[in-house]
């Protein structure tokens, strides 16, 4: 199992390295599209790099969801969202000391700002809890439906990158686009107290997201009558 839990710190590692790198220093030029795609085109680079060793999951919301679509077992869940979690850290923390070193006159984003946060001058919470349960539904549904064994072979990582990036262009505005526990405690770790404090909505919205994705998309594709098939 090393070599799985290796894979998703990997894949998570660079999730996060696209995350941060594009928020933190491309996006105060080129907006929201360039994170959208940075995010998106790292999924689809991971998932074809190391997708066959682990799974391609990156996001503990993927593993849970790919759980209660009985694709995946649980008892490997805890682990794997480690794994993911580290990764992220890792990466943000390679950010956090990158971005001391940016010259005072750039334009650039804080962690706080690159972080998922709700209230005070931004969206209500329901309104951040709400888009990342719906958009994380959705997300795990494509993942499910992509990598059905009806499927056509070997488009998965470029459907499911490519879901990515439309969902981070609907929410960005909203939550700063999470739909990953793992993306959200990289940043926040970095981003102070309010981060922080946001933080517990991204994990619980798109953990249900992805439960409800999950069970959708495995009663969609009628897995329920013949048992659990891995992709």
């Amino acid at each position: 199992m090393s070599r799985e839990l290796s894979a998703e710190f990997i894949g998570t590692f660079t999730l996060v390295t696209a995350v941060c790198g594009a928020a933190l220093f491309s996006a105060p030029s080129a907006g929201l599209i360039a994170v959208a795609f940075a995010v998106g085109l790292s999924v689809v680079a991971m998932a074809y790099a190391v997708g066959s060793i682990s799974g391609g999951h990156f996001n503990p919301a993927v593993t849970c969801g790919l759980v209660a679509a009985g694709r995946f077992e649980a008892g490997k869940a805890i682990p794997y969202i480690i794994a993911q979690v580290i990764g992220g850290l890792a990466a943000a923390a390679i950010f956090y000391i990158i971005l001391q070193g940016a010259p005072a006159t750039g334009k650039w984003n804080t962690f706080l700002a690159v972080s998922n946060t709700y209230g005070g001058s931004g969206f209500s919470m329901l309104s951040a809890g709400l888009i990342e349960v719906v958009i994380t539904a959705l997300f795990i549904l494509v993942i499910v439906s992509v990598t059905s064994p009806r499927a056509p072979a070997g488009f998965a990582p470029l459907a499911i990158g490519l879901a990515l990036v439309l969902f981070h262009l609907v929410a960005i505005p909203v939550s700063n686009a999470s739909l990953n526990p793992a993306r959200s405690t990289a940043t926040a770790v970095f981003g102070g107290t309010a981060a922080l404090a946001s933080l517990w909505l991204f994990w619980v919205a798109p953990i249900v997201g992805g439960i409800i994705g999950g069970v959708v998309g495995k009663w969609l594709h009628a897995e329920y009558l013949r048992g659990p098939v891995n992709p």
